[in-house]
């Protein structure tokens, strides 16, 4: 038998999990406490399991809550971008994203232009920085959505892609095969840094800072100059330089992921229509063998 979800259950769900509170959940729907209590044990109810259990904290979600809070985001926004599309509500106003510096120009250059051009009553704000820098301004509220790089794995965010952290460096270039091995990175906040600086002490590899707390562009010049070796993912890598090979001596690394992050509080329809997006760019975004 055919079952229909109800989405004024699945928004008050999601609400709650959010404010991991049937209070706040309830002001933030402006619904009575009551009222948001028996719309969660009738969901509760309609699938056979609880979907909250209480600690310390507030309420907090069991495993079955766990598994429908991912879909069930997924299937508001979803329902949200129907509703403005068939009502014709236009989206404008002003969106601000985060997004690490080796991803701006590639991974999500197209996604930006034709973003761009499908809202142009939207106006555009990017900020960019590394991932645990992006983490904190979308917890602080001074960003509307991030796409954050992550060891890839459990994450808060919705994973769109996931790609080889490679080493890289320059064409027939002879920084690889020195030690200390030469190496540079942008910044001391990079999401890579803590996975190679382990890779390099599990294998007993000396390494030596050429450059740090730069940008992208300079620390691609060390590279092209053969002056260091640095990490990237494998489908940001520009073609002028090479992927080092596994026989190259330098350890391997772990595969990274780039995941959606949207705040807690919800988005509006510029950023949802944003994340939507992201989400189909990168989709049809081939990644680098």
């Amino acid at each position: 038998m055919i079952r229909n979800l109800d989405m004024a259950l699945i928004r008050t769900f999601i609400t709650v999990a959010d404010k991991a509170s049937m209070t706040a959940a309830a002001n933030a729907l402006h619904l009575t406490q009551g009222a948001v209590s028996q719309q969660v044990k009738r969901l509760e109810e309609a699938f056979g399991s609880s979907l909250f259990e209480r600690d310390r904290r507030g309420l907090r979600l069991t495993r079955a809550g766990e598994q429908l809070f991912g879909r069930g985001k997924r299937l508001l926004a979803l329902n949200d971008e129907i509703w403005a599309e068939m009502a014709g509500t236009p989206v404008a106003g002003q969106v601000r994203l985060g997004v690490p510096y080796d991803l701006v120009g590639t991974l999500l250059a197209p996604v930006l232009k034709t973003y761009a051009e499908t809202y142009p009553q939207v106006e555009i704000s990017l900020v960019c920085a590394s991932s645990p820098e992006l983490t904190a301004a979308l917890a602080a509220g001074t960003i509307d959505l991030a796409v954050i790089e992550e060891c890839a794995g459990p994450s808060a965010g919705e994973c769109l892609v996931v790609d080889r952290l490679v080493w890289v460096g320059a064409k027939g270039g002879v920084a690889r095969a020195k030690r200390p091995l030469p190496v540079s990175i942008v910044a001391d906040t990079c999401a890579f840094r803590p996975a190679v600086l382990a890779a390099l002490g599990e294998h007993g590899l000396e390494w030596r800072t050429v450059f740090e707390n730069g940008n992208i562009d300079a620390t691609t010049a060390t590279v092209r100059s053969d002056l260091a070796v640095t990490t990237w993912l494998a489908s940001t890598v520009p073609a002028d330089l090479d992927i080092l090979p596994s026989e190259s001596g330098l350890p391997p690394l772990p595969n990274f992921a780039i995941n959606l992050h949207l705040p807690r509080h919800g988005v509006g329809p510029a950023a949802q229509e944003f994340a939507r997006h992201i989400r189909e760019g990168l989709a049809r975004r081939p990644v680098a063998a």
